[in-house]
């Protein structure tokens, strides 16, 4: 999939436990982890807006796009 997500090195960079985010926005730490590893097919605005309001970023901090995983075949 040609969107890269890069919660891990934000969480990294705010020195903040994963669970800790989970717990301060609302999610199970499951689907927290789904969404770092980028195994979730979608992503709520809602749960994107808690996320950046928490760690203080920008949507662009934790979500990259790689356009040579998205070459037509």
């Amino acid at each position: 999939m040609p969107i890269i997500v890069r919660l891990d090195v934000m969480l990294a960079r705010r020195k903040i436990r994963s669970n800790e985010l989970a717990r301060a926005i609302g999610i199970t730490e499951a689907n927290l982890s789904l969404l770092k590893a980028g195994k979730v097919k979608g992503l709520r605005f809602s749960t994107l807006e808690a996320i950046c309001r928490h760690l203080q970023c920008q949507p662009g901090d934790l979500l990259d796009y790689d356009t040579e995983t998205d070459k037509p075949a």
